[in-house]
């Protein structure tokens, strides 16, 4: 009943976070029912603080995306998607999440076991905070480093690029990749504290380690998704603008050829495969600090 409440919970709580935030032009109608779906996953299977904690990234996120939204107008024509997020993106950045709370409810809880200092549940929720840490990396990288004064470098060469290539990293969005995952650590070792003090009456301080593995793995998997941007990651050619893009149409409307990359890997694979791997670095060092 416990998970059948929370699940509940869950579904009506992502609803209405998803039509406000389509009403602030955060999210389509299939990114609404994305959100609803994967925070009723969380939130059912995972529990409270990680689903709290992709409010967290939501939130943040979706009101950067709103910060100097007019400087950023330049540049956003590159980009694939726009700052409403759709249904790609959402499982993009919270479908993984999903998954490792299944996995948590099917490999520990339906198992019998306890989850408090499981070695498999530690790994899976530390994991899962990797996984949010490296998407509200990418997303304020993305949304402050656009905004930087310096000329950004591809991150494999070194190569001066135009604001908004894919690969190119400055300082500043750098800082704020880092930023952005530490904002994941702290929320989620806040809300631990808060759930040990309901169940326990006690304050888990040992566990303050999370803030640096989130921070660590969260720049990981986004320097990786700039490194798969700068590589492999599929780019057009607006033969009009003569502008590199994400976007198969540019802004202006022309119809864009491909320039380099694999087909198949489009933003939301990146996004993917980068969260991918701040979630496997996250889980594998919360084995070593944490046990």
């Amino acid at each position: 009943m416990e998970v059948l409440t929370r699940l509940a919970i869950g579904l009506v709580l992502s609803g209405a976070i998803g039509l406000l935030a389509y009403r602030r032009d955060a999210l389509t109608s299939s990114g609404v029912a994305g959100a609803m779906l994967v925070g009723t996953l969380i939130f059912g299977f995972g529990g409270w603080t990680w689903g709290l904690t992709l409010i967290a990234f939501f939130v943040s996120s979706s009101l950067l995306s709103h910060y100097r939204r007019a400087e950023k107008e330049a540049v956003a024509e590159q980009f694939d998607k726009n700052e409403r997020r759709d249904l790609g993106q959402v499982l993009a950045n919270g479908g993984l999440g999903a998954l490792l709370a299944l996995a948590v409810y099917f490999l520990v809880d339906l198992a019998g076991q306890a989850r408090a200092g499981h070695p498999l549940y530690v790994y899976l929720t530390v994991a899962y905070f990797g996984v949010m840490a490296t998407v509200n990396a990418d997303t304020w990288a993305t949304e402050l480093g656009v905004l930087a004064s310096e000329r950004p470098r591809l991150i494999t060469t070194g190569r001066p690029v135009a604001p908004g290539t894919s690969g190119g990293i400055t300082r500043y969005g750098t800082l704020a990749a880092l930023a952005g995952a530490a904002f994941i650590g702290v929320a989620a070792f806040v809300l631990i504290q808060l759930a040990s003090l309901a169940t326990r009456g006690e304050l888990l301080l040992a566990d303050l380690s999370i803030v640096a593995i989130a921070a660590v793995a969260g720049l990981v998997g986004s320097l990786f998704d700039s490194l798969l941007g700068a590589s492999v990651q599929r780019i057009y050619w607006c033969d009009h603008c003569e502008k590199e893009t994400e976007r198969q149409v540019h802004g202006c409307g022309g119809r864009t050829r491909p320039l380099r990359g694999w087909s198949w890997m489009n933003n939301d694979m990146v996004n993917l495969l980068s969260s991918l791997v701040g979630g496997l670095l996250a889980g594998s060092l919360g084995l070593l600090i944490l046990l």
